[in-house]
């Protein structure tokens, strides 16, 4: 949904969006997030701050991820608030130019034009709620690096060796 944010001027405006499951598409193979196991109910209002823009919202589904030991997909539930603030930029740029931006404007996101994608705003909300190690569960045990087994579903039977392997051949010296 694209917003002509030249129509909001002194009353804000508050948008309701239902994504569904099909909706997320994978941006890069081997993504944390692997899809959606519920729709995408977002709340967003918009309200002009002089030359800015200030979103709010607030968006819910269940996400499914990948966990990062034991490579199983599982859901995690989202449910936050979020603000960010918009300012579009009317001069264009050259590609190459490099642009010094002010402490305070390191939290405002510059956007083309007077037109914003909402839909790219909650793709980006929801991108930034996610961990950066994702676990399916806190004592997950991950993946045997001998046989490849998920230890959370069989215990294998594989020899683990300590430490680093270059110093393998220090410890036959003992």
């Amino acid at each position: 949904m694209i917003i002509d944010l030249s129509q909001i001027q002194h009353e804000p405006k508050t948008f309701y969006l239902w994504l569904p499951e099909e909706w997320w598409e994978q941006d890069v193979p081997g993504d944390q997030i692997q899809g959606l196991y519920q729709p995408v109910d977002a709340c967003l209002t918009i309200a002009r701050l002089g030359k800015r823009f200030m979103v709010r919202g607030n968006l819910r589904t269940v996400l499914m991820l990948q966990c990062d030991r034991c490579m199983e997909l599982f859901g995690r539930e989202l449910e936050g608030e979020f603000h960010l603030f918009l300012e579009p930029v009317q001069k264009k740029q050259d590609e190459e130019e490099e642009v010094e931006l002010a402490g305070e404007e390191m939290g405002i996101d510059l956007i083309p034009g007077e037109e914003v994608e909402l839909e790219q705003i909650i793709k980006e909300q929801i991108y930034l709620s996610i961990p950066m190690k994702t676990l399916c569960k806190d004592d997950c045990l991950g993946l045997c690096p001998v046989c490849g087994a998920n230890r959370n579903i069989k215990k294998c039977s594989c020899h683990l060796t300590q430490g680093h392997p270059a110093f393998q051949e220090l410890r036959k010296l003992l």
